[in-house]
């Protein structure tokens, strides 16, 4: 197939992008940076790249987004800022909303006003859509919840379901996936092998969490297969406490799991958006299962383990 991508230039793209080539699509990427270590493929012909800012309702009009638009069978939406790295003020939590929201609301329009239009739509969203809770577990059919970053998934899905009625929708509500080279454990990982990490905030929120690779699987999956519509939860079948998280973590690497690293000093640093590690939710997918996807890594010490032999 021929894919146009929104956002995947960053960590989850370096892994998708290969992915869906070796899978035999041709893919369009469209983001803001350059995307490097794909040169080969690109003389090939397997992969195009597109620098415009998708968030831009000027970069709609640009002739060469238009055709890459109109030839694409599927389109894979993963734009936004990131969520957790900077204090929310104001003027980030704007950025937030206008990276997602607006590149969303133009991505449809323009795909409505095709004589054609593509056959999949695979949007982000995150398993923040449910909020948080130290007790309740969510699927895909709970409510959404009610804080900033539940209306916002809210929102964000919402612009999607606005696709064209031709147009099948998969909806990822993502939880925090791992891999070395970026990402919650990208950050967690140098610290942890100094030997000064320990658990964030209590140690008690729920952490859903998947890899990488299984991801990437999953999407592929949900490009082709037509079963695959709707929102889905990507979490792995075993979610973890933030002690469990960083007991395993400092185990799998050899070092020591210190004291807890208090919430005030976090909140201090990121403000709200330390709601992102303070606070958690226990997912699970019900989607995943009666689709019978195979995770690679369904427990946290294989996914470590694979991700400590990465960086060695």
């Amino acid at each position: 197939m021929r894919l146009l991508l929104l956002g995947c230039t960053g960590f989850v793209g370096r892994a998708l992008v290969p992915k869906l080539i070796d899978d035999g699509h041709v893919v369009t990427l469209v983001g803001r940076r350059v995307f490097k270590g794909l040169e080969g493929q690109q003389k090939s012909g397997n992969l195009n790249y597109l620098q415009l800012d998708p968030s831009n309702s000027n970069t709609w009009e640009e002739i060469s987004l238009v055709k890459a638009l109109e030839a694409a069978d599927g389109v894979i939406n993963l734009a936004g800022e990131p969520i957790a790295e900077k204090r929310w003020t104001t003027s980030h939590c704007n950025k937030i909303k206008k990276s997602r929201l607006e590149t969303t609301r133009l991505l449809v329009e323009a795909m409505s006003r095709l004589r054609k239009a593509p056959q999949v739509l695979i949007n982000a969203s995150a398993i923040g859509f449910y909020g948080t809770s130290p007790d309740r577990e969510f699927t895909e059919s709970s409510p959404s919840g009610n804080d900033f970053l539940a209306g916002l998934c809210s929102d964000w899905e919402k612009m999607a379901g606005a696709k064209p009625r031709g147009t099948r929708l998969v909806v990822l509500r993502l939880g925090i996936v791992l891999g070395f080279d970026g990402g919650a454990l990208g950050k967690m990982l140098p610290i942890f092998q100094a030997g000064l990490g320990g658990p964030l905030g209590s140690g008690l929120q729920w952490m859903s969490w998947i890899h990488r690779t299984d991801l990437c699987e999953l999407i592929s999956n949900a490009i082709v297969n037509k079963s695959w519509k709707g929102p889905i939860n990507c979490v792995a079948p075993n979610p973890v406490s933030m002690s469990t998280f960083s007991s395993t973590l400092a185990k799998t690497i050899g070092r020591f799991n210190l004291l807890p690293v208090p919430a005030p000093i976090l909140k201090i640093i990121l403000g709200d958006g330390a709601k992102i590690v303070l606070e958690g939710q226990n997912v699970m997918s019900e989607k995943l299962s009666r689709l019978k996807f195979i995770f690679k890594y369904s427990h946290l010490e294989d996914a470590l383990n694979q991700e400590l032999l990465n960086t060695e």
